[in-house]
């Protein structure tokens, strides 16, 4: 392949999906030098992942993904951009319909993914980061694939143990999900007595700091009052802060959400409460640097997600059978109490 020197990355869903993506940031770099430049387009609110990443060169916001391009702002102004000087590299990850004519429109002399040089990827690959990773692996040399993994870069640990003034030796626990608000059985929840309960448990031991988003606060006090010793950061962090704030701590105990995933990315030990979800497809990520410890009641009817089983499931047994115990008992083995 010619000489590349700029590339455009389409990744616009959740916050993991773009955790997920950012195994290629490296590959490319190593592959074709420091000096390429990468460029992404991704949502408003995922795209603060890359505030510190200094090895992106341009973020794309694309905030209403179904809008035509001649009613779009933010697709003229990708398109137009690649007009100007044209991409070597266009790779798409994003299978919507809604995405076919943005491809078609960026000019660039290679183009990978969705709505462009498909990748067939093999059956036997389920976890959607080794998914991700595939889809460029006829681009760079096999080395250079076999050690390309998600990676983030957030506000330096010192920075933000200092600023929320934590101890060097501290666990993360991540209790809420992106589900917490729908109008529906959360059925990655675990029961939140259990959640108070682990949080006594672990405060005795070792700082333990509560991690969240803002506009939950419902969802907080239900496991409120916390001990005197723990730390509420619940909407106090930027995605900048709390990528350093998982980063410096010892392990991060949550349920199958972004938290976690952050956490595989910056090579903080994770325990992860997964119940109706197949954790060896969507959990957090096992790479050759990491910790990853499943934690589950290994129900029959597990995993569910997306099927008859999970429409019709009234009572998130999977998840409530996770004891207590059983969670500590996995974080003590590991040697961090």
């Amino acid at each position: 392949m010619k000489s590349i020197k700029k590339v455009l990355i389409i990744r616009c869903g959740a916050l993991g999906d773009l955790v997920y993506a950012t195994s290629i940031i490296d590959a490319l770099k190593n592959e074709y030098g420091k000096n390429t430049l990468i460029d992404f387009v991704c949502t408003p609110s995922s795209a603060t992942l890359f505030k510190n990443d200094k090895r992106v060169n341009h973020i794309y916001l694309l905030k209403h993904k179904k809008t035509p391009i001649f009613l779009s702002k933010d697709k003229k102004r990708i398109i137009n951009a690649s007009k100007k000087q044209n991409y070597d590299i266009l790779i798409n990850y994003e299978h919507g319909k809604q995405f076919k004519s943005l491809v078609n429109a960026i000019r660039a002399d290679k183009k990978v993914g969705a709505f462009a040089q498909e990748v067939t990827i093999p059956p036997n690959i389920k976890h959607m980061v080794d998914r991700t990773r595939y889809i460029f692996k006829n681009i760079v040399s096999e080395a250079i694939f076999n050690k390309s993994f998600p990676k983030i870069v957030g506000t330096p640990t010192k920075d933000v143990i200092k600023k929320y003034n934590l101890s060097d030796n501290y666990i993360v626990i991540s209790p809420s999900n992106s589900h917490q608000k729908r109008n529906i059985l959360n059925y990655r929840a675990w029961e939140n007595e259990s959640w108070k309960q682990l949080i006594n448990k672990l405060s005795s031991k070792i700082q333990v700091v509560i991690v969240g988003n803002k506009n939950e606060d419902e969802f907080f006090d239900k496991i409120k009052p916390y001990p005197h010793a723990v730390i509420d950061l619940v909407a106090k962090t930027s995605l900048s802060d709390l990528i350093g704030v998982i980063e410096g701590a010892k392990a991060l105990i949550s349920t199958d959400t972004g938290t976690a995933h952050i956490a595989s990315a910056v090579d903080t030990e994770v325990f992860a409460l997964i119940g109706p979800t197949p954790a060896d497809e969507t959990g957090p990520y096992q790479s050759p640097t990491n910790k990853v410890h499943i934690i589950s009641a290994n129900l029959p009817c597990s995993p569910c997600y997306k099927t008859e089983v999970m429409k019709n499931c009234k009572d998130n047994i999977c998840m409530k059978q996770i004891s207590v115990q059983q969670v500590y008992n996995s974080i003590k083995s590991a040697n961090l109490l």
